[in-house]
């Protein structure tokens, strides 16, 4: 099989992952060995990396900080790493959209986040429009996970605008060919029922964290994905930073640590 046969078939299963009627669970990495050890698990479908947490481990603030050319080449070792398709994190699109969607198939992302960051409605939906028309001239079924930041970045909107407004965005970005919308933030029942309803049944993607609603309930609520974005970073390093505590005090190495590395 070409290598460009192998793109194909992989952004077609994460199309297909987003239309299925069961929850898409993508745990986020941000390394090779953190992506080995998530794609080593037979529940993984796909994987998502977490641009907050590439940006961590370089040393790098998030919101684009990190040089594009570092991005992607964690991104491309995260990529060959894995047999399963990957989505990546690429912010706001490094001020060029579909460039950085062309060179993210490049090194074999079939999916992606784009967010908009709450800029003009029409500067955000031709961000989106930029990034599929770059995906059909590489041949490849992108699976674009729109993101629309309303709930976290529109302090001034009431909760009820807030969710008009990410519908609003969504339905144009779903319009444009996006495979779903990215609603990220603190998100109830009630909230993303509205949004299911505003943007349609599995075309809704919604960020985990401490607390969030659990996947089961996601699922019969019909949202399309959840992915997890820095949160798993940080548990990794808070047990790493736990476990340095316990030693420090006299401890051991967990009994029970794998070998995943």
């Amino acid at each position: 099989m070409s290598e460009q046969s192998e793109k194909i078939d992989r952004a077609r299963e994460l199309w297909r992952l987003h239309e299925a009627p069961e929850l898409l669970q993508v745990v986020n990495v941000w390394d090779a060995v953190s992506a080995k050890a998530i794609a080593a698990l037979p529940e993984t479908r796909a994987l998502a990396t977490a641009s907050h947490s590439i940006a961590a481990s370089h040393g790098y603030e998030d919101g684009e900080r990190i040089p594009l050319d570092l991005m992607l080449t964690a991104i491309g070792r995260i990529v060959d790493a894995v047999d399963q398709p990957v989505s990546a994190d690429l912010e706001a699109g490094y001020g060029d959209a579909g460039e950085t969607i062309r060179r993210a198939i490049g090194i074999g992302a079939v999916g992606a986040n784009l967010e908009d960051a709450m800029r003009p409605f029409d500067e955000a939906v031709a961000a989106v429009r930029a990034t599929i028309t770059a995906a059909e001239a590489e041949g490849v079924p992108f699976a674009l996970n729109a993101r629309t930041d309303a709930f976290i970045k529109a302090p001034e909107l009431s909760p009820d605008e807030k969710i008009a407004e990410a519908v609003r965005r969504g339905r144009a970005f779903l319009d444009e060919g996006a495979a779903c919308v990215f609603v990220p933030g603190p998100l109830d029942e009630a909230a993303i029922e509205q949004l299911v309803g505003g943007l349609g049944a599995r075309k809704l993607s919604v960020i985990g964290y401490p607390g969030s609603v659990p996947p089961a309930r996601l699922q019969e609520l019909g949202v399309a994905r959840i992915s997890y974005g820095p949160w798993t970073q940080r548990v990794v390093l808070t047990t790493l930073q736990d476990t340095a505590t316990a030693l420090y005090a006299g401890g051991t190495v967990p009994a029970g640590t794998r070998m995943l590395n």
